[in-house]
């Protein structure tokens, strides 16, 4: 049905797809619009259909989900595709991997479907969404370390104060209500501030701002 936000799954599991296929074909608003076995068959099956969202586990047979995820997001006749993996790992090398290779979203199987359809429309809109746990462990992890170095300052030479303050309360998953609160302004004002970082740092969403945000050192350096 025209509306629909049309989803591509892709699991190497028959059981897994098709209990995410009744539930997409039982919730209005949401059409599937293909299956995958693998990552090479979501790469083909994206290209074909162009889906508004793909829901990828990481584990599959020849072409992982990694893989396929990183293929997807380098093709430009897929920019209006959103990939949310879909997982039983939370491995933080998976996170980042996923992260770093334009995945909108990062949610662990063990997600109520009510949250797993909350993600698909968050991507669809823009936004992007990751599971609390792999959050915390994320910005655990890059608190702990830190970036391997820091090039990602000279990439926010372009950026005003208030921008960098901004990434900052992104890159700590904040969302734009809270970044309103945080800094005095109003959520409009927030909002346009994401807006223009994405424009700026040429980001394809809000998670690739949270990976900038940790790679330029803004957050968790002590």
């Amino acid at each position: 049905m025209t509306g629909d936000v049309r989803v591509l799954l892709a699991d190497d599991q028959p059981l897994i797809r098709a209990g995410l296929r009744v539930l997409l074909e039982t919730e209005p608003g949401y059409a599937v619009a293909g299956e995958a076995a693998d990552g090479a068959e979501a790469v083909r099956l994206a290209r074909a259909h162009r889906p508004d969202v793909v829901m990828m586990d990481v584990r599959m047979p020849g072409t992982d989900g990694l893989d396929a995820l990183e293929a997807i997001a380098a093709d430009p006749a897929l920019g209006g595709t959103r990939v949310v993996v879909l997982t039983t790992f939370d491995l933080d090398v998976y996170v980042y991997r996923a992260l770093r290779a334009g995945a909108s979203g990062f949610l662990l199987k063990d997600t109520e479907p009510v949250a797993l359809l909350r993600a698909i429309d968050l991507v669809h809109a823009g936004e992007a969404l990751l599971a609390p746990s792999v959050t915390r462990r994320l910005i655990t992890e890059f608190a702990r370390h830190g970036p391997a170095a820091p090039p990602g300052q000279d990439r926010l030479a372009v950026l005003t104060r208030r921008e960098r303050e901004v990434l900052a309360l992104v890159g700590t998953g904040r969302t734009n209500g809270e970044i309103a609160a945080q800094l005095v302004i109003s959520p409009a004002t927030a909002r346009t501030h994401v807006g223009r970082l994405l424009t700026k740092l040429d980001a394809r969403d809000r998670v690739q701002l949270v990976v900038i945000a940790h790679e330029a050192g803004l957050v968790g350096r002590r």
